[in-house]
This record gives structure tokens, sequence and C-alpha cells, in this order.
């Protein structure tokens, strides 16, 4: 089964400019997680949702590269089924002619 949460987007600090390390700025999150379903047991998109969005607001990282393995081994440990998982966080606000951003993916 696959799980996707798409253009999660909220304000975190996350960054090395001195700017970023005071001022929140808008960060989307991508997620695709395959997991193996059996009946009545899932994982729930909004815990996955939340989880996300917590980490990024309460960790403060300075690079996106430590959040996305950060939250690739936070992500593992609270929902135990998932078998792979693609991060991709994005900063669309630091340019102005395009979006930038890195993408991660584990297999476990």
């Amino acid at each position: 089964m696959t799980i996707l949460i798409e253009n999660l987007t909220f304000d975190t600090i996350i960054g090395i400019l001195e700017t970023e390390r005071v001022t929140p700025q808008k960060v989307i999150m991508d997620c695709v997680i395959n997991y193996h379903y059996a009946q009545n047991v899932f994982i729930n998109y909004v815990q996955v949702s939340d989880h996300i969005q917590n980490s990024l607001q309460k960790n403060n990282f300075l690079l996106i590269e430590e959040a996305l393995q950060s939250l690739g081994t936070s992500l593992k440990k609270e929902f135990s089924s998932i078998s792979t998982l693609s991060l991709t966080l994005r900063k669309p606000d630091i340019l102005s002619n395009c979006t930038v951003g890195v993408q991660e993916s584990f297999i476990f």
C-alpha cells in the first residue's frame, strides 16, 4: 500500500542564513510511504502529517538534509510497518525564480 502526502505546507525555522534562524519561512513537504497493509493494520496519514510538521517545527534544523535524515529515522520508529519512504522538502520563497529543495529516499 502507498500513502501520498503532497504539498504539506507550514512555517518553520530552517536554514543556515541569519534571517532563516530568526524568521519562520514557508516549507512544503511531500511524502511517499510504502508499507505492508493488513486487515485493520494501517498507517494513519493524519498522524504522519502531524509528526512531520511537529518534528520540523520543534527541532529548528540548520540543513534540509539533516531534517530529512531525522524525519526518516523518527517516522520509521513511530510507524514500524514502513518499508520504503521518500521525503521531499522544498523552500518556495528562497529564490524569486524557482523553488528549491532536497529529496531523500529510505529503504528499511
